[in-house]
């Protein structure tokens, strides 16, 4: 994990001080609103619906014990004793005051941590899969690459006024698990076809919102030492052309689209051309310094499987169903990755209130190493784990009421926080969320459908990822009333695809029967073992957009018993 050196710790304790100041001066009046909203979005602080709301970054979703208890102390002094993890691997509190943001931000600095780029046109977070390092798929560890670009675009003097925010993602497996084609930029670790060295796969162009659009390639195959360069030239392509005059259109992706991959290519290349690079790209002593941080821990050299663990597994059915849903294959003998559901049945998606984080913060400490990971599915991971240790963990989990076993089921529901919470939403998450949860709550059922991605979102900005889930939900309003429409068929692993919308939107109390129908078709017309996304890339969308119909015929037939 890193750590910060003196030249972080300055950079950050610098920016408190500063925002300290701007904070007094709007409270005082010396600054209006209009210049004060600049000031606080540099430093992750919204204006949401019914309060102020402050992101705090989590760079590539990783972090140690320490930081995450001192989120649950910020959470119980400053707001109402629980926070939300996002789908950038962020964590969001909903209910700060003003005048309490510097000193929460002091708390951060003392653990490392900042609200620095969380807002505001500039290079926002970099994401990452949250199995990095440990996973069996992955070619190379994708964090100290997303730690070098967090290190050069941190308040980068070129970029930090951007036409509008922009998002990278890196991954370094086989499998995508950090959603890198819909990014503004996605960077997959590769190696070359001939030479077999190690370097990237540069995808550009993707995002969500009101116009989604899949990534596309501009570099196929890009040396490691000249990441930053290449970087640059594709930002200063951007921040030249990018559309200014509409916000609605001032994505990156729009720029792609607007003069097609090939022309956007040709153009990064000739800025990259142009650039002297060594002066851009980073020094590899520097490079060597930060991978030193992620070096794996210390494993104890152990046998396969745990004979404990496979016992447990067959003296208690609540733990292997359990174990089934949450437990991921670790690279290493004898060990696991462990993804903790912030899904609970009737939560809110994403919530964990302070005791829960405490609760995980003791098992990270004792079991993995004292690390853990923030999920863009907004769960959480234990990345080195022991199967030997994980009935223990479960026990623990159990008390915690995280040991929910519904890890990429059905009911592991993405959703943004909606109307309850967020200015710009048009339509609620979270109840709707909770409403689909408890339809599916059965745990035999959830198993038996198997694994199918929900995903939900408050209006048109897309921030719970809905265009790209197995089944995505939208919330609009329609006449003063909250409406939703349904798309069928998104994926955002590397098979990545938009969802098609299967008909007209539909009432919040008539989502979860919706869903229900779907599921019937893919219960109907599946193969055996075969995932829900690929069964409708089989049978087309077709059966299931009937089926989502079939709700307005069963209408017009009670209205015409009703005349009748």
């Amino acid at each position: 994990m890193y750590r910060y050196d003196e030249f972080d710790e300055r950079f950050v304790r610098e920016r408190v001080a500063q925002f300290r100041d701007q904070v007094a001066r709007r409270l005082d009046g010396s600054l209006s609103d209009d210049e004060f909203k600049p000031l606080r979005l540099k430093n992750g602080v919204y204006l949401q619906l019914h309060a102020y709301m402050l992101r705090i970054a989590v760079p590539y979703g990783t972090l140690a014990s320490r930081q995450l208890r001192q989120l649950a102390l910020i959470a119980d002094r400053y707001d109402r004793g629980y926070g939300h993890f996002t789908t950038r691997q962020n964590m969001q509190f909903n209910w700060p005051k003003l005048r309490d943001v510097p000193d929460i931000l002091g708390l951060l600095a003392d653990v490392e941590m900042h609200c620095i780029q969380t807002s505001g046109n500039c290079i926002r977070n970099v994401t990452a899969d949250h199995f990095a390092g440990v996973a069996a798929d992955e070619l190379e560890d994708p964090r100290p690459t997303a730690e070098l670009i967090r290190q050069w675009s941190s308040l980068h003097p070129e970029f930090s006024y951007l036409p509008r925010k922009f998002k990278i993602a890196v991954t370094g497996a086989e499998h995508d698990r950090a959603a890198v084609k819909v990014h503004d930029i996605g960077l997959r670790i590769l190696k070359h076809p001939q030479t077999g060295e190690i370097g990237y796969e540069v995808i550009v162009g993707g995002g969500l919102g009101r116009t989604p659009l899949i990534g596309k390639v501009i570099r196929e195959f890009l040396p490691k030492d000249e990441l930053l360069a290449y970087l640059e030239a594709a930002m200063r392509v951007y921040n030249l052309e990018g559309r200014r005059d509409n916000k609605y259109k001032a994505r990156v992706k729009i720029l792609v689209h607007e003069i097609g991959v090939e022309e956007f290519r040709k153009r990064v290349e000739e800025e990259y051309a142009k650039l002297n690079g060594p002066s851009i790209n980073a020094d590899p002593a520097e490079v060597e310094r930060i991978a030193a941080y992620f070096a794996p821990p210390t494993y104890d050299k152990l046998p396969g499987d745990s004979k404990a663990y496979v016992a447990q597994r067959a003296a208690n059915t609540a733990f292997a169903q359990w174990a089934d849903a949450s437990v991921f294959k670790h690279r290493v003998p004898g060990y696991a990755a462990l993804t903790i559901s912030l899904k609970t049945i009737g939560e809110a998606p994403g919530d964990i209130t302070s005791a829960q984080m405490r609760a995980v913060a003791d098992l990270a400490e004792k079991y993995s190493f004292d690390e853990l990971r923030v999920t863009h599915m907004q769960n959480v991971v234990l990345p080195h784990v022991k199967q030997s240790d994980l009935f223990a963990i479960w026990n623990a989990l159990r008390e915690a009421g995280l040991a929910e076993a519904n890890v990429g089921l059905v009911t592991d529901i993405i959703a943004c926080p909606g109307l309850d919470y967020c200015a710009l939403a048009t339509a609620r998450s979270i109840p709707i969320a909770q409403a689909i949860a408890k339809r599916f709550q059965d745990q035999q059922r959830q198993r038996d459908i198997g694994p199918l991605g929900i995903k939900i979102s408050g209006c048109i900005n897309a921030c719970g990822h809905h265009h790209v889930g197995n089944i995505g939900i939208l919330g609009l309003e329609k006449n003063g009333v909250e409406n939703y429409q349904i798309t069928l068929g998104g994926d955002a692993t590397e098979n990545a695809a938009i969802g098609d919308r299967l008909g007209p939107g539909i009432d919040a109390d008539e989502v979860p029967d919706a869903i229900e129908r779907l599921v019937e078709v893919y219960l109907s017309q599946r193969l055996k073992d075969e995932p829900f996304i690929d069964t409708v890339r089989r049978v087309g969308v077709a059966p299931f957009k009937d089926a989502f119909l079939a709700k307005d015929s069963s209408k017009t037939q009670e209205a015409e018993h009703a005349a009748a």
